[in-house]
């Protein structure tokens, strides 16, 4: 294994540096309060970063970028997880994908499906209207998407890789003090993908960055009659990996992200830290990981046993940068991962 070169602990240190300045000097504005893009964060966000990522700090933009599926060609998973709170809130989803095998240019195709649902939900949210006062109100959610990602390639230690995604939500929420205050919220799709580049320049050194675009027309229907407007939110990742030892991967970076919804006429502009490190022992069959994503922490393990890939990731309040308190102030989240690598007896 070539060694990374002398300056990679200045890679690491960079990304904070950049991220304190930058957090710094950029507004954030209020966090936005319709619950059917929140629940997202428990799963859709997360399963673009991959389980093993999310247990690493969730960096999307090295390990767990678009732009390295055709590593994954060939293998078929099942992802499922929980997040519950304190108060009792729990969310759940399962989800199913496939890679297919690598065409001859190199394409590798993935698709994946996903269910998400959370019954009974204690919610915090600022009702309609000026000067309103957050208050308290319960109801369910679900969030069903399709994701579509092609990656491939380039040479010279180059990858790229697209996504497409289609995302639809729905929450009813009524309010704890009066039955007459019912506001349902619910989305269509609007054209949401995404892009993402690794470059590769050592065997010991990745580098990624990463942007996601997702756009939904939301529809808030209450007491007041039904209104609609668009959300848009963009997120960018950008991060740096290197093997400090063999067995061992040390990765850093962050995320600027930026939402404004039309129907609330709110916006946020925000700017997150990522960080994490992972080791593998017994000649690669077990991993440990741990890491920092935003201000969440995180771990994981791995099982290796070719053909089968076993990847569990914990983090202690999911998200909690992005969604504030609205569920709760407190939770813990269990992600895992079985992956099926078909192609080892296509190759046999």
């Amino acid at each position: 294994m070539s060694r990374a070169p002398r300056v990679k602990g200045h890679y690491l240190i960079l990304p904070g540096i950049v991220l304190t300045v930058c957090s710094a000097c950029l507004p954030i504005a209020g966090r936005a309060q319709s619950p059917e893009f929140l629940i997202r964060e428990f799963a859709s966000a997360q399963i673009k970063k991959g389980v093993r990522t999310i247990g690493m700090g969730g960096d999307g933009a090295t390990s767990g970028n678009y732009a390295l599926v055709w590593r994954d060609s060939s293998t078929a998973l099942i992802d499922a997880g929980t997040s519950r709170y304190s108060n009792g809130n729990t969310f759940s989803f399962t989800a199913v994908g496939v890679t297919l095998p690598r065409f001859k240019n190199g394409i590798a195709l993935y698709a994946m499906a996903l269910s998400q649902t959370a019954g009974n939900v204690s919610a915090t949210l600022k009702t309609p209207g000026p000067g309103n006062a957050p208050g308290g109100y319960q109801g369910d959610g679900n969030n069903q998407a399709v994701f579509i990602k092609a990656a491939m390639p380039m040479g010279k230690g180059f990858s790229i890789g697209l996504l497409l995604s289609y995302e639809v939500s729905q929450f009813d929420l009524q309010n704890d003090l009066t039955s007459t205050d019912n506001i349902r919220y619910h989305t269509r799709w609007s054209p949401s993908g995404g892009i993402g580049l690794i470059w590769q320049p050592l065997k010991s050194v990745l580098l990624g960055c990463r942007a996601v675009f997702s756009n939904d027309r939301e529809y808030r229907l209450d007491k007041g009659g039904t209104a609609a407007g668009m959300n848009h939110s963009q997120e960018y990742r950008a991060g740096i990996a290197v093997v400090p030892w063999p067995g061992a991967m040390i990765d850093a970076g962050g995320n600027i992200r930026h939402r404004s919804n039309s129907l609330l006429n709110t916006h946020s502009t925000a700017i997150e830290p990522n960080l994490g490190i992972e080791q593998n022992i017994w000649k690669r069959h077990f991993a440990v990981r741990a890491g920092l994503d935003e201000t969440s922490p995180t771990a994981g393990i791995s099982l290796r046993f070719s053909p089968v890939v076993m990847d569990f990731a914990y983090v202690h309040n999911l998200a909690l940068a992005r969604l504030g308190t609205v569920f709760g102030d407190s939770g813990n989240s269990i992600i895992a991962t079985f992956i099926v690598d078909f192609g080892r007896f296509t190759r046999k």
